[in-house]
């Protein structure tokens, strides 16, 4: 070969390498530039949806504030709010309260449904009442402090949704697939016991909405609750809701609460927290309902059971 032909031979490489770093670094500034929207337009959307709780409006149940760099344990109480359902717009009542607890040493998530008619001291209020109440009385303190005290945990984090949001957030995420407990109609919707449906945002607002052909009645209407927030969190972790987020931001915006901050998301993100997010176990909280001599129904729950599922709860945040 002459000394041209390796001159020109190395002149083609050069280029190559230049043409192949070229088209890498535009790649790679596309795709900064791409993540840097989306932490400015997550970083906005958290600052919409943070609702910070007073320190002195919650009482302590735990030694300072949860450390999630050092992966310690978590709660967070879940509340769905019938504002928005069925067009009202008043405060409304927690039609579903489930406490999750998040360990990252265990890489699992426990689910555990409260009746929402559940007997017991509404904290701050100075009465005996369901269990659901303490939030129309007085917000989400009263609701924390009230599930404080009856499960004997604290509770490090909260996020309400209201009933109207949840269309709109399981459309966002593009759908979730459930597998029916029971065969029934609701809304026009046919569900089929043990078999796998997607469901869009009206068919599983439909689906956790039934209640009265259940037999388990409103701890039946909880556990289909729970399925449908399992397949919520089980999309929303995965890889294929990230071209999608914006949408899911929008929804979240609308219709969410919560005391996350953006410092703790990332946090979350850095972890083993979002591998147990993708771990989940169900629990429910038994008992008996019956109407008491007031005429009102209320759910009781016997000492045994609440014992049994106050020692889980300690075991799964390693409470001493």
């Amino acid at each position: 070969m002459s000394e041209k032909q390796t001159r020109h031979q190395k002149k083609k490489k050069r280029t190559g390498l230049k043409v192949f770093l070229g088209i890498a670094l535009v790649f790679i500034v596309a795709v900064g530039l791409y993540l840097a929207n989306i932490y400015r337009n997550v970083n906005s959307t958290t600052k919409e949806i943070y609702e910070p709780i007073a320190s002195e409006e919650v009482n302590p149940f735990r030694p300072g504030q949860v450390d999630l760099s050092r992966e310690e344990p978590i709660s967070i109480l879940l509340l769905g709010i019938d504002t928005g359902d069925l067009g009202r717009t008043e405060r409304g009542r927690s039609d579903s309260m489930i406490v999750a607890t998040i360990n990252p040493n265990t890489e699992k998530t426990v689910l555990t449904s409260i009746p929402r008619d559940t007997y017991t001291e509404i904290v701050g209020y100075g009465t005996m009442d369901k269990l659901n109440h303490a939030y129309a009385f007085g917000g989400t303190s009263m609701a924390i402090n009230s599930v404080q005290n009856l499960l004997d945990i604290p509770i490090d984090y909260y996020v309400s949704v209201n009933m109207a949001g949840i269309k709109e957030i399981v459309d966002a995420v593009g759908g979730i697939d459930v597998e029916s407990p029971l065969t029934f109609t609701q809304d026009g919707y046919d569900y089929y016991q043990g078999e796998v449906t997607h469901m869009d945002g009206e068919s599983a607002l439909a689906f956790s909405r039934m209640r009265y052909q259940d037999p388990e009645n409103d701890i039946g209407r909880q556990s289909r609750q729970r399925l449908v927030i399992e397949g919520v969190i089980k999309k929303a972790v995965s890889a294929s809701t990230l071209l999608n987020y914006q949408e899911i931001l929008g929804t979240l915006s609308n219709n969410v609460q919560t005391n996350f901050q953006m410092k703790d998301y990332l946090a979350l993100q850095g972890n083993r927290y979002m591998q147990a997010a993708r771990n989940i176990e169900s629990q429910q909280i038994g008992g008996t309902g019956e109407i008491a001599e007031d005429g009102i129904y209320y759910h009781y729950i016997p000492e045994e059971e609440l014992t049994r599922v106050q020692s889980l709860l300690d075991q799964e945040l390693e409470i001493d």
